[in-house]
């Protein structure tokens, strides 16, 4: 076998001495691996969106603004946002009425929450 292919095949099999100049190399590469793949292959390794309280309704400290989940509230029009908005938040703050609404998107530009300014 030639000089090159006993030399793949210990990279190979790891049969090189450690402190070897081999050795090196392919320690070398084990940690350039695992340092700079992940700035060029995604592993999909990042966490899911969770939702940021398990009711999906998200209240501010004065209780004048709601947020709430896109899918949760499923209408077509601004009308039914706010009618499912209100419907969504009656067990919550009771009756209220809602003054101002806007939508959040992400990066992307998709609608992902509603929030909403509401009066009792």
């Amino acid at each position: 076998m030639s000089h090159i292919g006993r030399t793949l095949k210990g990279y190979l099999f790891w049969t090189h001495d450690r402190g070897s100049f081999h050795y090196d190399i392919m320690v070398t590469l084990i940690l350039a691996f695992i340092f700079i793949a992940p700035r060029f292959i995604n592993f999909k390794d990042q966490r899911s969106a969770e939702p940021l309280h398990p009711t999906g309704i998200v209240v501010s400290a004065d209780g004048k603004m709601y947020q709430v989940d896109a899918a949760e509230v499923d209408a077509q029009d601004e009308a039914m946002v706010r009618a499912n908005f209100q419907r969504l938040l009656r067990p919550i703050a009771g009756a209220v009425s809602v003054d101002r609404m806007e939508q959040v998107r992400d990066s992307t530009g998709h609608v992902v929450a509603y929030r909403a300014w509401v009066r009792k």
